[in-house]
């Protein structure tokens, strides 16, 4: 192990990292113990002081460095591997990624704030090795002292710390202070220059002394898959459960009211993708973006379905159907017998809002294999509940599938883009078909037809073996320009379940596990304090929720759909972390949405955004007086619906029958 410390200091006119004596402080390293293996990491106790007369104000680095050989780093929600810097990177959505030389968005070394990381560990996997540590994302004021911010430790918010990763060097890092550097990525299409030393500051008296502790991880690993049980391992060190909030069927109803009364667009026989209110008005304004599946159409409508199917609502239950059996009668497109994925202006299409970013036009899986996967959820609630069968909805699902399944390539791989002209596979290398996948499954589960069984199997190793082993997972969304995702890794969990039900094979068990795991890497163990409104004045909590991509860097409610698959989980193998995963899941989609009218600064009671900014360096969105706002001012249907699908199926009927307890 060889830690080594370096500082830039506030006054500085370079943005080069020195030795600490250059700055007047000094440092001592300590290790209390441990052998560096997963359950006994070495224990490292670190004492800064500054020796000048005066204050001193900037960042301190801490380094462990490791012998570089064929490097893959994991940030959690950052960066994983390259974050594919080995690919062309000149597209529309720029993310960060690591390569040998400076060329944006690629650089050779990252800096970035501590809660950007959904976990505060930084890790590397080299020549069978795991290497890393973890240490706390923050600084608080206790007594007047600094010391770093622990749960259970209460004190007052003073500084964020930092983390770090070196291609060039060959190191993982921690600061005290914290920069973005060589940019800050706010989103995709906002990147900003390295910003000045000033508010990122650390700050030390002159004769202060600040102690800080590591966990460091050195020890020997088969795959990169190792770096799960050390994410596993700090999330029981960090926890922090979700603030409480109202139980499982006001959700529900609070969501679905709100989606019923404020988003139903009648002529379209639809849901909006987004209504803001009109702060001139008085009244809604309407983003229609219309689509079958993925922001909008089944995405919304079945998990409305499936509400009014538990609340017993059927004005609610008949606009779902409306909007369900719409997209089924008139989407199809009579070329290719595939559905078109957008509406617009009475018109199918396949240019959803989406479109201008594709690098090749066409239907996508992505959005046709989550539809059909849709409309057989929407199949099994209505006959469970209902005893109403809808074998028109199966006759459908099946032609679909059927025709996608001739299309895969040698890898058993589903096509990323078909032809809107013939249907035939015309681009690949993306996990966005296993969504086709997950919705072969689950018809084979539904109906007990074993034609595609053995397909299925190989289409499943195949995903585990290019994907979900090197965890980098990429090509889900059709936003991102193939970024790593935690989006993608719902479908492939979702076939994997049902492949288990079919086959009792333990495999699957095994692979739904690490893919869980992957998701979970995006998926906040602690309560971030965010500094801006209105997350900050309403206290809303991080943990449980899960950062979209590395492109798109905010924490949104896609995987709060796992629930059911969480359980199906933790029934098979009684797992306590899968168990305490899915508890976060469901507590954090409880509190985060309106849950009276204006709660977060806009909207109606039972509004919620998909866009939470859970660090400031993520903020987009305005007040009404031009001040930053740390969420977006919109219900956006999809998002309320993915919590409300978690909270409709196999939670629902345990929570009524009082085996979970919010």
């Amino acid at each position: 192990m060889n830690l080594i410390t370096s500082a830039r200091g506030k006054e500085q006119e370079d943005t080069n990292y020195l030795p600490l004596d250059v700055h007047g402080l000094n440092a001592s390293i300590e290790i209390l113990g441990g052998d560096g293996n997963l359950k006994r990491p070495f224990c490292v106790k670190i004492r800064i002081s500054n020796e000048k007369k005066e204050k001193w104000a900037g960042v301190i680095h801490v380094e462990l460095e490791f012998k570089k050989n064929a490097p893959h780093f994991f940030l959690p929600a950052f960066m994983y591997g390259r974050n594919r810097g080995e690919c062309p990177q000149n597209v529309p959505n720029e993310f960060p990624r690591l390569r040998e030389y400076l060329n944006r968005p690629s650089s050779p070394d990252w800096m970035v704030r501590g809660d950007r990381l959904s976990h505060p560990v930084a890790l590397v996997y080299d020549s069978g090795k795991i290497y890393g540590f973890s240490a706390s994302p923050y600084f608080i004021y206790i007594g007047g002292k600094k010391q770093q911010w622990y749960p259970k430790v209460e004190g007052e918010f003073y500084q964020y710390a930092g983390f770090s990763c070196s291609l060039s060097r060959g190191t993982v890092g921690y600061t005290l202070g914290y920069e973005n550097a060589p940019w800050l990525f706010v989103k995709s299409h906002d990147v900003r220059e390295r910003a000045p030393l000033s508010s990122n500051c650390f700050e030390l008296e002159s004769g202060e002394t600040i102690e800080l502790t590591m966990d460091v991880y050195e020890f020997n690993a088969e795959s990169k898959l190792a770096v799960n049980s050390v994410i596993r391992e700090v999330y029981y060190r960090y926890h922090q459960s979700p603030r409480k909030a109202g139980g499982v069927r006001t959700t529900v109803a609070d969501l679905a009211g709100a989606v019923f009364k404020d988003a139903w667009l009648p002529n379209e026989k639809s849901y909006a993708g987004q209504v803001f209110e009109d702060w001139d008005t008085g009244g809604y304004r309407y983003n229609e973006i219309i689509s079958i599946s993925w922001t909008n159409g089944l995405s919304v409508a079945v998990p409305m379905l499936t509400a009014a199917l538990r609340l017993g609502d059927e004005a609610m239950r008949d606009q779902a159907m409306t909007c369900i059996t719409n997209i089924i009668e008139q989407s199809r497109n009579p070329l290719t017998g595939l559905p078109y994925e957008a509406y617009h202006n009475g018109a199918w299409s396949n240019k959803g809002w989406w479109f201008d970013g594709m690098h090749t036009p066409g239907h996508s899986t992505y959005l046709i294999g989550q539809a059909m996967y849709y409309i057989l959820k929407a199949y099994e609630y209505e006959m469970k509940i209902k005893n109403s069968k809808h074998e028109d909805w199966l006759i459908y699902v099946k032609e679909i599938l059927f025709k996608i399944n001739k299309t895969k390539n040698t890898d058993e791989e589903y096509p990323f883009i078909l032809s809107e002209k013939t249907g035939a596979g015309i681009e690949y290398d993306a996990f966005s078909g296993a969504w086709c996948m997950a919705a072969l499954a689950y018809y084979s589960f539904l109906t007990g037809d074993m034609e595609y069984l053995n397909g299925l199997r190989k289409s499943e190793l195949h995903y585990y073996e290019a994907y979900i082993k090197h965890m980098e997972c990429y090509g889900g969304p059709l936003d991102t320009d193939k970024a790593t995702d935690s989006e993608g890794i719902l479908a492939y969990i979702k076939a994997v379940r049902y492949l288990h039900a079919l086959t009792g094979e333990r495999a699957c068990l095994e692979h739904m596990k690490d893919a869980f795991c992957y998701e979970f890497s995006f998926k906040f163990c602690y309560n971030s304090p965010v500094q801006i409104p209105p997350l900050s004045r309403i206290g809303w909590s991080s943990c449980g929720g899960s950062v979209t991509s590395i492109a798109n860097p905010h924490i949104h409610p896609m995987s709060s759909n796992l629930v059911d698959e969480l359980i199906y989980y933790a029934d098979n193998t009684q797992d306590e972390y899968i168990r305490d995963r899915m508890m976060d899941t469901v507590r954090w989609g409880c509190q985060t949405y309106n849950t009276c009218d204006g709660e977060y600064d806009y909207g109606k009671k039972g509004w919620m955004s998909e866009r939470f900014c859970h660090c400031e360096g993520l903020v987009t969105e305005k007040q009404k007086d031009g001040s930053p706002a740390s969420t977006w001012f919109c219900l956006m249907p999809w998002a309320s619906a993915a919590i409300i699908e978690g909270l409709t199926g196999e939670y629902w009927e345990r929570t009524m029958l009082g085996i979970y307890r919010l």
